[in-house]
């Protein structure tokens, strides 16, 4: 696979990327300066500083961009100080001692360029004394130290979490322009617009790039999550506990040399508060018109000991459901009064009657049931020739869930002498949910046995297609997902600046639920009159009444409803994932641009996955299915180096900085075998304001271990061959024979700052996905004999050809097959191969846009900020001799233009944040325009020193879709007027949050 070379217009800059420093009594976060960190300390030649009084945090923040330094804390440690600010011309040490004056933290130096702050243990302590603490992580390399990593990385810390006002971490990554949410939501679930297809837990996962799910990595703290739902092939980021969460760092670019499988399209990794000192409550509350409410509350508990600490976090969250009834463009089923079309079908109450039209190879309405004043028809006359009651049978469902979680996390950390520290953390979520889903449908045969049967024509019976929401309602759904995790480890502080990490790792997700309120078909025959009463049943027709289909919808008694909605689906899932890990970082030379580090590890992880079903769709006894448990085990070694050919100490005209980064991982799966994957990184800083960086890897998906191990299913199927019927053997199930998908990323960004405060960057980027793993005879079934594109997965049988009569009467035998004797060997003409199967490849390209500007006019203060992201390609083939389709733009892909911007403003205890999102046009399949969907969210938050109860207290109002647009509308083939993968059915939701910390 080759990436095309392109003349590039931009490059995607460097986005400041937050560390973690290993201090004996913090984690720490960072403020990043615009620029490389080579220079030294806060010291030097004074310089311009234009920092307004107000939070100590946000003037951190300006600092690090103005004294073009890397600052080190934790949320924690500035959370409810403010400062007088400094303005003027001042050495960089004494502006940030003039911003620290008062607050009881002091600042040490880590190494050249990085700033420590920590709390000073004595207020007498020289506040500029240097000292020597641990090495920074930094998400994007496995190199411990100050650094940058070549790869564009956001990083959304905790205050930018509460300014934005997202009431969750699943919520924010959601409206990232590098996101795209038309799968892997509860919202495109619900809607029927999910084509991941294995969201059954109602889980929130991370499509970076429009990639997939299952293709962006989500790491908290530095270890993985198992997957969720149906496949266990994505992780669901809505079971993390946001109260504890101290930043997030998105990795936008393919990182399988240093994580693994699955960092196709990038990397998330939630970083949880490791150590807190003292109590902090929060409380948010959130309402929109018509339902939707939002409760969220969480308190956390942490101390602070000489060498160690601890710290305990409880979430509680509680949502409450959108019922399509409470917006009108999902209510009625009926589009036509937006420009769309009408999408209710003849299933309705009243029933229609059918028959099926073998031209069109679909049933068609021939009498519309007309009941009389008593709520039945009764004569012929009670019936329209050609007529059709149409009906909606996504009447009533639920758009959004209702949704109840509680989510834990506990963390403690102890030093062993100057060299050891032990670690252990745990989570634990449960997150439950209900909907109301779609009404049971069917076409239900009935005749002269129904005392309630009548005919329009004489006929003996019938054919009536009835939709049963008047009878019974929606079907309800119901689950449970249980999300846990825990790791424990050591790092050891080796001679010459070297470090020995290793740890344990275990993570579990189990969803089990499912859906009530159908219908038993056996029980349904049983009330039409079908089928003579059965004695193993309870129920009588000639005692508790037959069904009656005739009626418009409240027709029927409460003994007969009862007996035929027994129905039921059932499902439990649990995918695990243990692992061990063992890695040696340090710097075993210094060259002339400085020190070179390397970092060497090997790792083995377990994968494991289960599942088992009940269903009562027919018979008398429900029935059971237990799939064969599928593991896996995985073995890697793996390795980076970040070389530095030029630095302070050998600096030339145009070049006062070159980085080259060299990573790799080499990975073997016991079932579908080994994969090597490299990566190569390169830092150019040619003068002070400007930085350009560049990174090429490979990157690569394993099959989920359904995709591999699912039990292989045979069957017969009828097909359509321009307009001929077909008689095929369907092959589905699980492929052994898969490989793992792969992918080629670069990246080339440059970032510009011509003076403090002010920061443009941007950036290019490039994908290739190949071997995508699909089941394209599956996919478009209604057309694989007619497709050219699909003659892989087709094999034409030959009429009399002793050889292929005798290859079908093998899948005959095969125990496997499902009604065997439903058809004669003879009959069979086309084998369809519907596995898994390595078939598909993506392309996308673009670019990634950003600009900040922060600047003071007297005591105000104010930010300017824009992120954009904007796709020159986003192309497919679905299968290897396929015509290449382009997809951008085209409704369930991703638009080519996302865009978030904001304005703050902050003055003294107050502050004030504007932000706008945009979402550019696109089209429907049949091509016509859906319209760009911009929204306002605006915030206003006080964080007042205050006395007594009022001390540390932050209180925030957040409205979101401040102006209430509706989203664009879109003529969903649902019946649901608009699209979840660009817009959401709530419109202005007001929020309330309260933050004490104690």
């Amino acid at each position: 696979m080759t990436i095309r070379t392109r003349s590039l217009l931009a490059g995607v800059a460097l986005l400041p990327i937050v560390a973690a420093a290993l201090a004996p009594d913090a984690r720490a976060q960072t403020a990043q300066p615009p620029r490389s960190q080579t220079q030294a300390g806060p010291a030097g030649a004074a310089r311009d500083f234009d920092i307004a009084g107000g939070a100590l945090d946000a003037a951190l923040v300006a600092y690090a961009r103005q004294a073009n330094v890397q600052l080190l804390y934790t949320a924690d440690l500035v959370a409810g100080l403010r400062t007088q600010g400094v303005a003027g011309r001042h050495p960089p040490e004494a502006a940030l001692q003039r911003l620290l004056a008062g607050t009881g933290i002091r600042w040490s130096r880590s190494r050249p360029g990085v700033i420590v702050l920590r709390r000073s243990i004595n207020a007498q302590a020289d506040p500029g004394e240097a000292t020597e603490i641990d090495e920074v992580i930094v998400t994007g390399t496995l190199l411990r130290g100050p650094g940058r990593s070549p790869s564009p990385v956001t990083v959304i810390s905790r205050g930018e979490l509460d300014r934005r006002g997202d009431a969750t971490v699943a919520d924010a990554l959601v409206r990232l322009p590098q996101s795209y949410s038309g799968n892997a939501t509860p919202n495109s679930l619900l809607l029927g617009a999910d084509s991941l297809g294995s969201n059954t837990a109602t889980a929130t996962g991370v499509n970076l790039r429009g990639l997939g799910a299952d293709a962006t990595l989500v790491l908290v703290n530095g270890r993985r999550l198992a997957g969720t739902g149906m496949k266990g092939e994505f992780a669901d980021v809505s079971a993390l506990p946001g109260g504890a969460v101290e930043r997030v760092d998105v990795l936008l670019d393919g990182a399988s040399a240093l994580y693994g499988s699955d960092a196709v399209a990038g990397v998330v990794n939630v970083i949880l508060r490791r150590t807190y000192e003292g109590q902090e409550t929060r409380l948010r509350a959130s309402a929109a018109r018509g339902g939707g409410e939002d409760l969220l509350a969480s308190h956390l508990v942490g101390t602070r000991w000489q060498g160690g600490s601890a710290l305990l976090s409880y979430e509680y969250q509680h949502q409450s459901p959108l019922n399509s009834a409470d917006r009108d463009y999902t209510a009625t089923g009926d589009l036509r009064p937006w420009g769309g079309t009408d999408r209710r079908s003849f299933y309705g109450p009243p029933g229609s009657i059918v028959v099926f039209d073998a031209a069109r190879g679909a049933y068609r309405s021939t009498y519309a049931i007309r009941p009389g004043p008593d709520g039945t028809a009764r004569t012929p006359a009670d019936f329209e020739t050609g007529g059709a009651n149409l009906g909606n049978r996504r009447a009533g469902v639920d758009i959004l869930p209702l949704q109840e979680r509680h989510s834990a996390y506990a963390s403690v950390r102890q030093t062993l002498g100057s060299h050891v520290e032990i670690s252990a953390d745990a989570r634990f979520s449960r997150r439950a949910y209900e909907y109301a889903n779609l009404a049971p449908v069917s076409i239900l045969t009935v005749g002269r046995a129904n005392p309630f049967f009548v005919s329009p024509t004489g006929a003996a019976s019938h054919l009536i297609a009835y939709n049963f929401i008047g009878d019974l309602g929606p079907t309800e759904s119901y689950g449970v997902s249980r999300s846990l995790g825990g790791t424990t480890g050591i790092e050891i502080a080796l001679p010459r600046d070297w470090t020995l990490e290793a740890y344990g790792a275990f993570a579990e997700e189990l969803s089990e639920g499912g859906t009530d309120n159908q219908l038993n078909s056996t029980f349904l025959a049983e009330a039409l009159g079908n089928t003579a009463d059965n004695l193993a049943t309870p129920y009588s027709a000639l005692r508790d009444g037959y069904f009656n289909p005739f009626g418009s919808g409240d027709a029927n008694g409460e003994a007969v409803l009862d007996f035929i909605s027994q129905g039921y689906t059932w499902s439990r899932y649990r995918s695990r994932i243990s692992s061990a890990n063992l890695m040696l970082d340090g710097s075993p030379l210094t060259l002339p641009g400085g020190d070179l580090r390397i970092a060497v590890g090997a790792a083995f992880r377990r994968e494991a996955f289960n599942r088992r079903s009940r269903n009562l769709a027919s018979g008398l006894a429900p029935v059971v299915t237990i799939g064969d448990p599928q593991v896996r085990d995985i073995g890697a070694v793996f390795a980076e180096a970040r070389i530095p050919l030029v630095g302070p100490a050998n600096a030339l005209p145009g070049i006062e900085r070159l980085e080259l980064t060299l990573a790799g991982r080499a990975e073997h799966y016991d079932d579908v075998g080994s994969t090597t994957n490299p990566k190569i990184g390169l830092i150019w800083q040619p003068s002070e304001p400007v930085t350009v960086r560049a990174s090429w890897g490979t990157s690569f998906r394993a099959p989920a271990l359904t995709e591999v191990f699912d039990r292989v299913q045979l069957g017969p199927l009828t097909v359509a061959d321009s307009g001929v019927s077909r008689v095929a053997i369907l092959q589905s199930g699980g492929n052994t024979d898969l490989e793992p998908e792969t992918a080629e990323s670069l990246t080339v960004g440059m970032e510009w700052a011509p003076r403090p405060g002010l920061r443009f960057s941007a950036g290019y980027f490039d994908i290739r996905f190949e071997n995508k793993i699909g089941r394209p005879a599956i996919e478009n079934i209604t057309s694989i004999l007619v497709d050219p594109s699909l003659a892989p997965f087709v094999t034409r049988l030959t009429p009399g050809d002793p050889a292929d009569l005798a290859r079908v009467q093998a899948f005959l035998a095969d125990p496997r097959f499902t009604s065997p004797s439903l058809y004669p060997a003879s009959a069979y003409s086309v084998i369809l191969d519907g596995r898994w199967a390595n078939t598909g490849e993506l392309s996308v390209e673009g670019f990634d846009l950003g600009a900040n500007f922060d600047f003071a006019l007297g005591d105000n203060a104010f930010g300017l900020s824009v992120s954009a992201s904007y796709l020159l390609d986003y192309s497919r083939r679905v299968t290897p001799v396929a015509t290449r389709e382009d997809v951008l733009g085209l409704v369930g892909f991703p638009v080519d233009l996302r865009t978030q911007a904001a304005a703050t403003w902050t003055r003294g205890d107050w502050s004030t944040r504007i932000g706008v999102n945009h979402a550019s046009d696109y089209r429907d399949v049949a091509g016509r325009t859906i319209d760009a969907f911009t929204t306002a969210d605006l915030q206003v938050r006080w964080a007042g020193v205050g006395r007594g109860l009022a001390e540390g207290i932050e209180v925030a109002l957040t409205v979101q879709n401040l102006f209430d647009a509706d989203p664009p509308f879109y003529d969903s083939p649902q019946g649901f007027g608009f699209d979840p993968g660009q817009a959401g059915p709530l419109g202005r939701v007001a929020a309330f949050q309260l933050i004490k910390r104690w």
